[in-house]
């Protein structure tokens, strides 16, 4: 397929001034670039236009072009793409003319910067941590400064435009190899890449738009929450530099062991400990909650290790309605010391108590493997 002519590909006359060329391109770059025009054939469309543009516009291509037509292009040194690397050198033209349509938002990202995000830790009691409870935490941060609210400027001034970007923010630098033309475009360390110089700094942050502050917070602790949780506080980090968006607060949870209870998920758990004529005879013993203190009865015969389940004593689920259990584990507690009446009466009853068999003599083993064998011979048929 034979190429079209460069000047009925931008649609202008041969006497075409370099105005004229370039007003052809804006339209027509415009209408083809592949961000802007989603038709499949944009982007063949966008090469063609910006070929013939910067063909054109140099004097040495245009006068070989004129002369010998496309023929005059496949020499050394003509290529019409030389300083473009892909889709990479079309945006260096288009950003050139249209730097107005996504220039602005790119400058925009760069002076929006983010706070810093922030971390402190808050210690519960046992009891805070079930029920959830409101603290106070104190923070050290930069905040946005009151008197210029941010722009670092002194009220009543303005900035300037940086002279060393022009306003840009970015600083570009043509670099040429045998590749072609090269553009570096950096961020202006001038202007930091806002385009814009601040001539008079507030005098309460010295121009930085942000003073360091201690401020109190109050944070609203859930019920059921427990130890090595982070609750997330948005906006409540570090002013961004140059009017950037806060950052957010992190609050570490830390829970103080308690006395009598442990935690094990939403269930509390609890140690009871008991005589062992509490767990013969059995009793009613008062035993602690979170929620205040309840009867609880010790049946006669109770086991040491046996766990009896208070419904709904436990801590709230975090996220559901609910609660878990207390669970109360009975530990029967034997003295170490005992006074020589004790001990007379203590004699005297274990007479009365039956003795449980644990193992068996040795006469009562060979009994046993005796009549073992011999049902082993019924079995057989064997005499």
């Amino acid at each position: 397929m034979s190429k079209r002519d460069y000047y009925d590909v931008l649609g202008v006359s041969k006497t075409a001034t370099d105005d004229e060329l370039k007003s052809s391109y804006r339209k027509l770059a415009k209408k083809y670039h592949p961000d802007v025009n989603k038709e499949p054939d944009a982007e063949e469309k966008f090469k063609e236009v910006t070929e013939a543009y910067n063909v054109l516009t140099d004097k040495q291509k245009r006068a070989a072009y004129d002369r010998f037509g496309h023929a005059g292009m496949s020499g050394a040194g003509a290529n019409p793409f030389e300083g473009f690397s892909g889709m990479g050198g079309f945006s260096d033209i288009f950003e050139q003319f249209f730097g107005g349509m996504n220039g602005a938002t790119q400058q925009q990202q760069r002076r929006v910067q983010k706070g810093a995000d922030l971390k402190t830790t808050l210690v519960l009691t046992f009891e805070e941590a079930v029920f959830g409870v409101e603290k106070e935490v104190t923070v050290s941060r930069y905040d946005t400064c009151g008197r210029c609210k941010g722009n670092r400027s002194e009220p009543g001034t303005e900035t300037a435009k940086c002279e060393y970007c022009k306003g840009s923010g970015e600083i570009r630098r043509t670099q040429n190899s045998i590749f072609g033309q090269f553009v570096n475009v950096t961020s202006c360390d001038r202007c930091r890449g806002e385009g814009r110089i601040v001539v008079t700094p507030c005098k309460e942050c010295r121009g930085e738009g942000r003073v360091r502050v201690t401020k109190p917070l109050m944070v609203k602790i859930p019920a059921g929450i427990d130890a090595n949780r982070q609750i997330r506080i948005t906006g409540e980090g570090e002013a961004g530099p140059r009017g950037g968006v806060p950052g957010n607060l992190y609050v570490s949870i830390v829970v103080k062991e308690h006395a009598v209870f442990q935690r094990r998920e939403n269930d509390i758990l609890l140690d009871l400990p008991l005589t062992y004529w509490q767990a013969a005879l059995g009793d009613r013993v008062e035993v602690p909650t979170v929620d205040g203190p309840v009867e609880l009865e010790i049946k006669p015969g109770s086991q040491n290790g046996e766990t009896i389940k208070l419904r709904e004593k436990g801590v709230p689920f975090l996220q559901g309605n609910g609660r878990g259990d207390q669970l109360v584990n009975l530990k029967v507690v034997v003295p170490k010391k005992l006074t020589e009446e004790q001990r007379r009466l203590l004699t005297e009853l274990s007479k009365t108590m039956p003795r449980e068999k644990i193992g068996k003599t040795s006469a009562e083993k060979d009994h046993d493997d005796k009549g073992f064998f011999s049902r082993i011979k019924d079995a057989l048929g064997s005499n």
